[in-house]
């Protein structure tokens, strides 16, 4: 199992970072951010900690879906099918 990041598992677990940054201090985990990484055995007593989240049976995320950028509107004498 790799390390996983804070506000990965935060996601996955359902809960708010800061809730699961909070958790990690009453630990004696030490985390700087959200972005932070978290070892193997720590992220196992945060899933048995909170299991509303699924854990690894919990269908995954929806992937990130591609949004569209805004076309800037053409100046006056530029060609506009650019």
């Amino acid at each position: 199992m790799a390390k996983v990041r804070v506000y990965e598992l935060a996601k996955e677990l359902g809960v708010d970072s800061k809730t699961l940054m909070t958790k990690l201090n009453e630990l004696g985990e030490f985390v700087r951010s959200a972005s932070s990484t978290i070892e193997p055995p720590v992220v196992r007593k945060l899933r048995d900690t909170y299991p509303a989240g699924g854990g690894a049976s919990a269908p995954k995320a929806a992937a990130h879906t591609r949004r569209s950028r805004r076309r800037r509107a053409p100046s006056p004498g530029e060609d506009p099918r650019r």
